[in-house]
């Protein structure tokens, strides 16, 4: 990664195309939540499929695969009734140094405002679909966990995920980022809480970090934020930056202080950026956005290096 890259970079709507169309039209119908991994030149999304509240939430996850970025064709398709939830969120797709794929699966527990991850294993993407959930974030009844962000280096995993606070189900929307390791990506030790929202301004409600770019001197990151309840599943997008310590582990983040990024179409949701560093220097994004119609659709950009 180069090290002068001086933060994550943001999408531009005009210059994106639509990947995946929403399996409905209008308010609550999204195709989005991407986790996307590059391996020997293709390009592998994984993504969630949501209908309205009362018709289905979050019903599955997608794995796909595609030789340009663009053009995918699904692989693999897990169902929530596999995992007994009553929604998934966004999926997270990886491979181990063994050569193992893994996706990390964010659940909802029936009737709470509980999240949980589960992990799916295989050798193979397209065996994803088939493989035996492994609950590896459960959370607890204090907090929800989900929508992870992994990072493997050397003998060490990364992850960073949204933390819910559930004290109150009026307040559980609220999210903050927390950041754990791992020397396995199975079992986790957290780290602490590494990007906050901050008091009066458009993330003061919550902030999830979608994607990491780590730099010579640290960490370049994007985030979901919101300023109010009310913006809830229309967040905007910012970038955050922090530091790494001597013992290679990564700290807190700071968040840059330009304004966040939106779609055009009201209410202007642009989340889950996720960003592919390219071996020609250059970047391919991959996001959520709402379009005219208030659905969300899942979307691309090349960025040239």
């Amino acid at each position: 990664m180069s090290p002068l890259l001086q933060a994550v970079p943001r999408p531009r709507y005009d210059r994106s195309v639509v990947v995946v169309e929403p399996p409905a039209g209008g308010p609550g119908a999204w195709a989005g939540a991407p986790g996307a991994l590059l391996v020997d030149g293709v390009y592998y999304l994984a993504y969630r499929m949501r209908r309205p509240i009362g018709k289905g939430r979050g019903i599955s996850n997608v794995v796909a695969r595609s030789t340009d970025g663009v053009q995918f064709e699904q692989i693999a398709v897990v169902n929530r009734d596999s995992f007994g939830a009553e929604s998934l969120q966004r999926p997270a797709i990886t491979m181990t140094p063994q050569g193992r794929w893994r996706l990390y699966v964010s659940c909802a527990t029936p009737n709470s405002k509980h999240w949980w991850v589960s992990m799916l294993e295989a050798d193979a993407p397209q065996k994803l679909g088939d493989a035996e959930p492994r609950t590896v974030l459960p959370g607890d009844e204090t907090v929800g966990i989900k929508d992870p962000v992994l990072l493997h280096e050397g003998d060490l995993w990364h992850l960073w995920a949204s933390a819910h606070p559930l004290e109150s189900d009026e307040n559980a929307d609220r999210m903050s980022t927390w950041y754990a390791t791992s020397p396995d990506g199975v079992d986790w030790t957290w780290r602490g809480s590494m990007l906050n929202p901050r008091p009066g301004t458009w993330d003061a409600r919550g902030t999830r970090l979608t994607s990491v770019l780590p730099v010579a001197d640290g960490l370049l990151a994007s985030y979901d934020g919101r300023a109010s309840a009310a913006e809830n599943w229309e967040e905007r997008t910012g970038t955050a930056r922090g530091e790494r310590n001597a013992d290679g582990l990564f700290g807190p983040l700071t968040a840059d202080e330009a304004a966040p990024t939106g779609s055009p179409y009201a209410p202007g949701g642009l989340r889950y950026l996720t960003v592919l560093a390219l071996p020609d220097g250059g970047y391919r994004l991959y996001f959520e956005a709402t379009r005219e119609d208030g659905a969300h659709e899942l979307r691309t950009e090349l960025v040239e290096g």
